[in-house]
């Protein structure tokens, strides 16, 4: 099984609760740590629901697997998805357990600082959803204080933070003209927004494997969002020759008309540093108004959160069918 990547921004696994050999009645130890073998596995590899989730964990607590790996399991899986609203929610779990913590119980934390810490973290998590900025910078800090080594996980909502602060400041100008990546005339964005309920910038390149591998996702995605009226323009940061010869290719199979607009940014990339684009692809959303709505990942939930409030009836995309043919 494919554990959760997050894990890696952790520790190396403990298996702690391993290491203990009883078990029911009349089974020998090894038979014992063998099955909780097997379900700590299963409780900390990634789950494609919240309800496969609960199966794994209703089966952990048979097993006898402690309440602080299946709290801890399900951190993980909230965090993993980049859950904000789960991890703030389950803030009162974090502080109830601290109260009877033991580290033989836990099964991914070495030492209690390291556990400390995600209670911190899940504060500043809190903190950032109710917009209290130094309630936030108080707990990530003590966070980072006290697990260090933790800091991969922890940097991201910095910098998410830091980017929304930017982002209030940004203003898009729709006279903005910008050239077609098929060739012909620029094109002014106002052409594109036009009676649109807002628009997505979708800034990509052939060059990064993540944009590749998520064209045919962004292809769903630019179909079911422009039929909901919202502009989809996606936007090439470069325009080296070999970069637009790639990238023409790469939309090829898309056909003659991929969804959207498909246009390359101002030289040496001027939109794409305004809007602080460090990586790629990423999603902008922007207001008929020119503000910055959502700066960040497609797959991002917040994302879809922001859509929905612009128009309730849009529903995100199913990506487990592929493209139509």
């Amino acid at each position: 099984m494919r554990l959760h990547s997050i894990i890696l921004s952790y520790l190396a696994l403990v298996g702690s609760t391993l290491a203990q050999p009883t078990g029911p009645a009349g089974e020998s130890g090894e038979t014992a740590m063998s099955q909780r073998e097997i379900a700590l596995d299963s409780l900390l590899s990634e789950r494609r629901s919240e309800a496969d989730l609960e199966k794994v964990i209703a089966n952990a607590r048979k097993i006898g697997i402690s309440e602080q790996s299946i709290l801890e399991a399900r951190f993980l899986y909230h965090v993993d998805r980049r859950e904000d609203d789960a991890l703030a929610a389950m803030l009162p779990d974090f502080l109830k357990q601290q109260e009877r913590f033991k580290i033989g119980d836990s099964s991914i934390f070495s030492v209690k600082e390291d556990w400390l810490a995600v209670i911190e973290y899940v504060q500043a998590i809190g903190s950032l959803k109710q917009g209290d900025k130094a309630g936030f910078k108080s707990h990530i800090t003590e966070a980072f204080w006290l697990s260090p080594r933790q800091a991969s996980a922890f940097a991201p909502h910095i910098e998410r933070l830091r980017l929304e602060e930017n982002m209030r400041s940004v203003k898009i100008d729709f006279e903005t003209r910008l050239a077609p990546l098929t060739g012909g005339d620029a094109v002014a964005l106002k052409s594109l927004m036009e009676d649109k309920k807002a628009m997505i910038l979708h800034f990509w390149s052939p060059s990064s494997r993540e944009s590749e591998a998520s064209m045919p996702d962004y292809v769903i995605t630019a179909k079911t969002l422009g039929e909901a009226g919202i502009a989809m323009v996606s936007i090439l940061p470069e325009d080296s020759p070999t970069t637009l010869t790639n990238a023409r290719a790469m939309i090829h199979p898309l056909g003659n008309k991929p969804p959207g607009a498909w246009l390359i940014d101002l030289q040496g990339g001027t939109l794409a540093r305004e809007l602080r684009v460090q990586t790629l692809p990423t999603f902008i959303l922007v207001s008929n108004e020119g503000r910055i709505l959502f700066n960040g990942q497609p797959d991002d939930d917040a994302l879809w959160d922001t859509l929905q409030k612009l128009d309730p009836e849009i529903i995100r995309p199913d990506m487990t069918g592929g493209l139509d043919e």
